[in-house]
């Protein structure tokens, strides 16, 4: 017996063996080739980190998504040399590589609401061949959107539990903390003021974050996760407590930015949750009107240096805005099929406007975005894309509410992702939400709250 097991010893440590020498030897060689302390010690810890992006792949996805909607590097400056998003992007891209293709721990599945949304990323990619500014519109789908793609299909895929979602809903709702306890320290001391009025973030260093509407969405996204944990009541007076407290903080910083957009998508929020507690239509409806005014008036919209009622007849923001939208109207005759291509709408709007001013402008409406720049084509698949997340996500709140068992956490991410979603809806009119982050994370997130309470229900039903 012992000669077997001694030969079995030696047949197993023999490849281990083989790739200590090599692992050494390589060491050995870069160490002669870089005689650096920091060199060593970086081969040295790269064992560690190997292992702490393989088993933490979820974090590594997450924080990427954080750090690249929120801005986290461009809210506190200090963060900026040290590359965060970049090292989060290689380390996310890294594990997912390992998970899908060496370890296959990625469950990947298919959801219907997938179908539009890889159709509508379709159409995308061949507008990209037929757009007026290739290189506009290629250097966009290579700087920003593929990496929304990508980590739109991460998300669905890496999030299969309850923890995991109550994770991600938390980490939305502490980097919205910080985005508006920084929007409002600006706003008091007066630091980079938009028009004398309207708190940015960032501005001086080129940051999204320093255009007000952009600052409003950014906020606006974890609005609908810190009401969802405030007005459950299933959940700890410490969970409702720190929800209110951070939906009092993003309401105040919205109404700063001073945004018909944000204020418009604040109020369809807060509507949802009234809803499910205020039965009369006649009443809610009531209390949304006073509402919006009030908020209009503590926003100080008509003070505003454009769009306030100093301004005779319609104001010059809301002409501008009407402007543009006919000028993505003309896009999209023209272009019916394929637009004129991702981001292109802003190079563009001299050739279509019928009000030339002298300068380009944005077109401030995700809708009519969708249509100058992927045409009607475009429109219609985005169209039916929304419509299908928001079945999606109203079938989970219906099966959630006929379990018995379902959980409070659940409960609140399923809340969360369909007022977002209302939220973006209403706010779209005013603000361009097509080719960035919160839509896609928020149908990532319906779809892995749906695939969670399927899960759940047939469970239930099994037992």
């Amino acid at each position: 017996m012992t000669p077997s097991i001694n030969h079995s010893a030696n047949s197993m440590t023999a490849p281990s063996v083989i790739a200590t020498v090599a692992v050494t030897l390589t060491i050995a060689l870069i160490w002669w080739k870089v005689p650096h302390p920091a060199v060593g010690l970086a081969l040295c810890l790269l064992p560690v980190a190997v292992l702490v992006v393989v088993k933490h792949l979820f974090w590594f996805v997450t924080l990427f998504v954080v750090f690249s909607f929120f801005r986290i590097h461009e809210v506190i400056p200090a963060l900026m040399p040290f590359k965060i998003p970049l090292l989060l992007s290689l380390g996310a891209l890294a594990s997912l590589c390992w998970h899908s293709l060496i370890s296959r721990q990625l469950k990947v599945y298919w959801h219907p609401s997938m179908k539009w949304l890889v159709i509508f990323w379709v159409l995308v990619a061949i507008g990209l061949a037929f757009a007026t500014n290739r290189g506009e519109a290629l250097s966009t789908f290579k700087g920003i959107y593929w990496k929304i793609m990508l980590m739109t299909l991460a998300i669905i895929w890496i999030i299969n539990t309850k923890e995991q979602l109550s994770k991600i809903c938390w980490t939305i709702v502490a980097a919205g903390c910080l985005v508006a306890c920084v929007a409002l320290f600006n706003s008091v001391n007066g630091i980079g003021l938009v028009e004398g009025s309207r708190v940015t973030i960032g501005r001086q260093i080129g940051s999204m974050l320093g255009d007000p509407n952009d600052l409003a969405l950014v906020l606006l996204f974890p609005l609908a996760f810190s009401a969802s944990f405030f007005f459950n009541s299933r959940l700890s007076r410490i969970s409702r407590l720190m929800g209110f407290t951070v939906l009092a903080l993003l309401s105040m910083a919205i109404i700063a930015t001073q945004s018909r957009g944000g204020l418009l998508g604040m109020v369809a929020v807060y509507a949802v949750y009234i809803n499910q507690a205020v039965r009369s239509k006649v009443l809610l409806v009531s209390l949304g009107t006073v509402g919006l005014a009030v908020l209009y008036l503590a926003a100080g919209i008509s003070e505003r240096a454009s769009g306030g009622a100093a301004e005779a007849g319609i104001d010059s923001s809301s002409m501008g805005r009407l402007y543009a939208w006919e000028a993505a109207a003309k896009m999209a005759v023209e272009n019916p099929f394929t637009g004129v291509g991702i981001n292109n709408f802003y190079s563009n709007y001299y050739f279509y406007s019928s009000h030339w001013d002298g300068l380009n402008h944005a077109v401030h409406s995700t809708w009519f975005g969708v249509l100058a720049e992927t045409g009607f084509l475009g429109l219609i698949v985005f169209i039916t894309l929304i419509v299908s997340l928001l079945r999606t996500a109203k079938q989970s709140l219906n099966c959630i509410k006929a379990s018995a068992t379902s959980s409070a956490y659940l409960e609140s991410s399923a809340n969360a992702v369909y007022a977002g979603l209302i939220g973006t809806i209403v706010s779209g009119t005013f603000l361009t939400q097509a080719f960035v982050w919160p839509i896609y994370i928020l149908a990532a997130l319906i779809i892995c709250v749906s695939s969670i309470v399927q899960n759940d229900s047939q469970i239930e039903k099994a037992q």
